[in-house]
């Protein structure tokens, strides 16, 4: 029969989490799907049931026993999010009733106990006959014991004795339905949400979190957890949580990373170095994380403060990472491109001639953007946009205003760093520039006190004049494909390697497009140039672009010529066997010439909605060593700013312990702490995606933007935040979903693919920028 069976090649609109770990068929006109782990096939039931086989759901299959852990506890997230998403999305269904507890049915009196909202107080009331004498929120219970916990004289004891006497009985009551109950009042799913909202509110606000803390992905379980458990559920200790539970947690964390080590075995991984900036006086730290398609895990952190000044000592921190690892699980090391890295990482590469040290793409990009925003005519025209965005976002009045006339949308855009920051928010404020010049033009902006103001007057003509304009989308237009280059390398879900030589093609492209001129465009190619030599004088992007087939095919023969090369030098270097080198040689003409399976007509639709990686996992199976090569380097990453995040423990808290078994207690809760923000990065719908511009988190990026200066002083009480207005968000500003969907075909443009200079790499092959 499986010889009858059709593959079958999966759309963009197959998002469900589960189609990436089950193989579709086509038997006849009834499509089937088989379990990548166990092969188990199923021929009905539709992903539904895959997934609950794959996640340990009892549903109408079988479990797989041989799925990784880590894919079987984010299928079972996808499920509870889903079950959580349709139950919100019931709005006509009744509000569920709270639990009740109540004395035995032949009682006519009743003991509740009444929440206060306002102090968090809980005492029990008397209610005679189902009437509470205190107040509405109540909860009534019945005895465990021989069900009759209490006659007329202990519910008096109640009233006299307080709440010590009566919580002395309560692990004997049971909980019964509250609608068995007449007469209580059951208040409203808001007044109930309100009451919980501001416990927890209290709570946070008590140890001084921080507000994201909501957005984690644990805290609904969290709140799941408390409900479920009761009324009366004890909270852990203080030792609890500096003991067992750390300890049962870090244990959790490391069987993950264990379980991790099968899929760096096939796929290979990136080694991603993150330095800490840190003020003076305090340690210099490194992060290290390790990348592959399904995870990002947090390694460890090092104090580096006696070690970034010496490479010999940084090398023998790179290398004993890489030992830990497994240097043969090792494609690349991803670093700043600094001087002591780059000498570290050069001696990395002669100890382990197997891998590569790669400077970070994110990085280099950053670095483009900061130049650019130094030319005079962009500089002058950021610091106009800023008086835009200061005057707004410093007047609780002016920024009610606009976000009415945006439809809730904001005008600033946080990014990955400052730089990319004023780029983003420039083509934010194109994106709604009809919104903000009604809004100026408005009999409400008129009627403002603000406008009459020299801040509310430069705003306006800032805003009316269209020279600013001109240039603001001029300026998008050069920085807008940079921008894109950044988020690609920057992707936590879609490995880069196999686009980032695309990208930085057409965002050339684009500029010379725009700027028509040589004299005009040369001068940002020659920006971008600088800083991409650095990546280019190492072929893995090159060979990755080369063996991604939605770009390989559109490419004419002078440019596969060159960049063969790289996939050559990629070749002797990442596969040490002489013999397998040879077999690849020869697998490269049947993928070049579409020979065989490469030139069916699923293979050839498959280009352009495949993940190269998975293209070559379902269609180069006659080329098997070809194909575990490709998918080595199609699973990596180029930035090492993947999984890079605030607001955490500060790790610099571990090195200030003079104690060792404190700071050796700080390194596991901050173990702990990484990993579980790094889980979301495969998780769907995974937190809140909206951002607070005002929010001390996104500060760093945004302080040029909405900080005070001269202008913004003006007008007492503005920055009144009690009067900001809850804007509900009604039109989305128009989002790319997919960053690579339009990079096309066609690399056939001489002058950027030649450049103007030419490097000359140690590894044998001869190559332009962009080779």
């Amino acid at each position: 029969m499986d010889s009858d069976l059709e593959p079958v090649a999966l759309t963009p609109q197959k998002q469900d989490s589960a189609w990436k770990h089950c193989e579709v068929y086509k038997y006849g006109d009834r499509v089937q799907m088989r379990c990548l782990y166990c092969r188990k096939m199923f021929k009905g039931g539709g992903i539904t049931r895959v997934k609950e086989h794959l996640a340990g759901k009892k549903g109408q299959g079988t479990i797989c026993d041989q799925v990784p852990e880590e894919v079987r506890l984010f299928l079972q997230q996808c499920i509870d999010g889903t079950v959580r998403r349709q139950r919100k999305r019931r709005k006509t269904s009744p509000e569920p009733l709270p639990i009740a507890y109540f004395p035995p049915c032949e009682l006519e009196t009743q003991v509740v106990v009444s929440s206060d909202a306002n102090n968090g107080f809980k005492s029990p009331d008397l209610v005679a006959g189902g009437v509470s004498t205190g107040r509405t929120k109540q909860r009534t219970y019945r005895s465990r014991k021989n069900n009759n916990a209490f006659d007329r004289n202990d519910l008096a004891n109640v009233e006299v004795g307080g709440v010590s006497d009566f919580s002395r009985d309560m692990d004997n009551l049971i909980p019964v339905a509250i609608s068995s109950v007449k007469n209580i009042v059951n208040p409203s799913s808001k007044e109930r949400e309100k009451t919980v909202h501001l416990a927890v509110g209290r709570f946070l606000f008590d140890i001084g979190a921080d507000f994201d803390v909501v957005n984690s992905v644990n805290f609904q379980p969290f709140i799941d957890a408390i409900v479920s458990g009761g009324f009366g559920v004890s909270i852990p200790t203080h030792d609890d949580l500096r003991g067992w539970i750390l300890k049962s947690c870090v244990e959790e964390m490391t069987k993950e990373i264990d379980e991790c080590k099968s899929l760096w075995k096939r796929t290979g991984c990136s080694v991603l170095v993150q330095e800490l900036n840190s003020a003076e006086g305090f340690p210099k730290i490194l992060k290290f994380l390790v990348y592959c398609p399904e995870k990002v895990v947090f390694l460890k952190s090092v104090d580096a403060s006696e070690i970034l000044d010496s490479p010999d000592k940084l090398y023998e921190l790179l290398k004993e990472v890489v030992e830990e690892i497994g240097d043969t699980n090792v494609v690349q090391v991803i670093t700043k491109c600094e001087d002591h890295y780059v000498t570290a990482g050069k001696k990395l590469m002669d100890v382990y001639p197997s891998l590569y040290w790669v400077p970070c793409s994110a990085y280099c990009i950053d670095k483009m953007l900061e130049e650019f925003g130094k030319i005079d005519w962009i500089s002058e025209i950021i610091e106009q946009a800023r008086t835009v965005t200061r005057i707004i976002y410093n007047h609780s009045g002016v920024l009610n205003l606009m976000r009415k006339f945006t439809y809730g949308n904001d005008i600033v855009q946080p990014a990955f760093t400052s730089s990319a920051t004023n780029f983003t928010t420039m083509g934010r404020i194109a994106d709604l520039k009809p919104h903000l010049q009604a809004m100026v033009t408005s009999s409400e902006w008129n009627d403002c006190s603000y406008s009459k103001e020299a801040g509310g007057l430069a705003m306006t003509e800032t805003i009316n004049d269209e020279n600013f304009w001109k240039a603001l989308t001029l300026a998008n237009h050069i920085t807008a494909p940079l921008l894109r280059v950044l988020r690609i390398v920057c992707s936590e879900r879609r490995p880069a390697m196999g686009y980032v030589y695309a990208a930085l093609y057409r965002a050339k492209e684009a500029i010379k497009t725009h700027l028509v001129h040589r004299e005009d465009y040369i001068i940002y190619w020659k920006i971008i140039d600088r800083w991409w030599l650095q990546q280019h004088r190492l072929p893995l992007h090159a060979a990755g672009f080369y063996l991604n087939p939605k770009f390989f095919y559109s490419i004419d023969e002078e440019m596969r010529s060159e960049i063969h090369l790289a996939v050559v030098d990629c070749i002797e270097k990442l596969v040490p066997d002489v013999n397998i080198q040879d077999i690849i040689i020869k697998d490269i003409n049947s993928y070049k010439n579409a020979v065989g399976i490469f030139g069916r007509n699923l293979a050839i639709r498959a280009r352009d909605t495949m993940l190269p990686a998975e293209w070559w996992t379902t269609y180069g199976e006659s080329c098997l060593n070809l194909s575990r090569f490709a998918i080595r380097i199609l699973s990596q990453t180029c930035s090492s700013l993947i999984g890079s995040e605030r607001n955490l423990t500060p790790i610099s808290q571990i090195y200030e312990s003079k104690n060792s078994i404190e700071r050796q207690r700080l390194s596991d809760l901050i173990f702990v702490q990484y990993n579980m923000r790094l889980r979301r990065l495969g998780c769907e719908n995974s937190g809140d995606e909206t951002v607070d511009p005002l929010s001390h988190s996104n500060m760093e990026v945004l302080e040029d933007w909405v900080s005070r200066n001269q202008v913004c002083i003006e007008g007492n009480g503005s920055s009144d935040w009690k009067s900001l207005e809850s804007i509900k968000r009604t039109e989305e500003v128009a989002v790319i979903i997919d960053e690579t969907e339009d990079l096309g075909s066609g690399f056939d443009d001489a002058e950027i693919f030649k450049g103007e200079k030419e490097a000359s790499y140690e590894g044998g092959y001869s190559e332009n920028l962009f080779a």
